[in-house]
């Protein structure tokens, strides 16, 4: 299994419809609004590290109104 956390940076006003779209990806195990630097922070879980990959380049980081991402993979 492999595990990440993204901390994204989204545009003023488009929060509600980031995190909904984030929620509606089945690896998305959790998405939370957050105060300070960042403005969300997601735990996503895959079967493997490619897999991961995919979800994390293909699906979270062309969501719209996203405007920065951290990436941090858990190391087991």
């Amino acid at each position: 299994m492999a595990l990440a956390f993204m901390l994204l940076n989204v545009r003023p006003g488009r929060e509600e419809e980031v995190l909904s779209q984030l929620r509606a990806i089945k690896e998305v195990r959790d998405a939370q609004r957050v105060y300070g630097v960042y403005d969300m922070v997601v735990k996503i879980e895959a079967d493997s590290l490619d897999a991961l990959k995919q979800v994390v380049n293909n699906r979270v980081k062309k969501i719209e109104n996203i405007t920065s991402v951290i990436s941090l993979i858990v190391m087991h």
